[in-house]
C-alpha cells in the first residue's frame, strides 16, 4: 500500500522538475540574434566600405558572450573604427577585448579624426 502512494506522489514531482528543467535549458539558450544591451544604436552607413558592417553581422549571429565597439558613427564624420569580440566566456570579457580591438585599429589605421572606441552593444 505504501508504495502504491509513493508512485502516485512522485509523478507529479517528476513532472513538475521536468518542467522546471525545460524551461531553465530554453532560457539558457543561444545568443544569435539578439541585439544584446544595446548602449547606442548602431546604424552602418550605405556605401561604407571596410569589415565594419561585417563584424556587427557576425556579432548578431554570434551564439555566445559577443560585444561590439566603435567610434562615433555619425554621417558628417568620413571615418569610424570597429572592433568586436565573439564567443567570449562572458559578457564582461567580450566588452573589453572588443574595446581594445576598436582601440588597436584607431592606432593601426593612424585615425585621429573619428573620436573614441566605445562599446556599442554586448551580450
Amino acid at each position: 500500500m505504501k508504495s502504491g502512494t509513493c508512485k502516485r506522489a512522485a509523478t507529479p514531482i517528476v513532472a513538475g522538475l521536468l518542467m522546471v528543467a525545460a524551461s531553465t535549458a530554453a532560457m539558457a539558450g543561444s545568443l544569435a540574434g539578439s541585439k544584446g544591451d544595446v548602449r547606442y544604436p548602431v546604424t552602418i552607413p550605405i556605401g561604407t566600405t571596410g569589415g565594419c558592417g561585417k563584424a556587427y553581422a557576425a556579432y548578431l549571429a554570434a551564439a555566445g558572450h559577443s560585444a561590439f565597439a566603435a567610434t562615433p558613427i555619425v554621417p558628417a564624420t568620413e571615418y569610424f573604427v570597429c572592433g568586436v569580440k565573439l564567443n567570449a566566456s562572458s559578457q564582461k570579457a567580450a566588452a573589453e577585448l572588443a574595446l581594445k580591438s576598436c582601440q588597436a585599429s584607431k592606432s593601426k589605421y593612424k585615425v585621429t579624426v573619428a573620436g573614441a572606441c566605445s562599446i556599442a552593444a554586448s551580450k
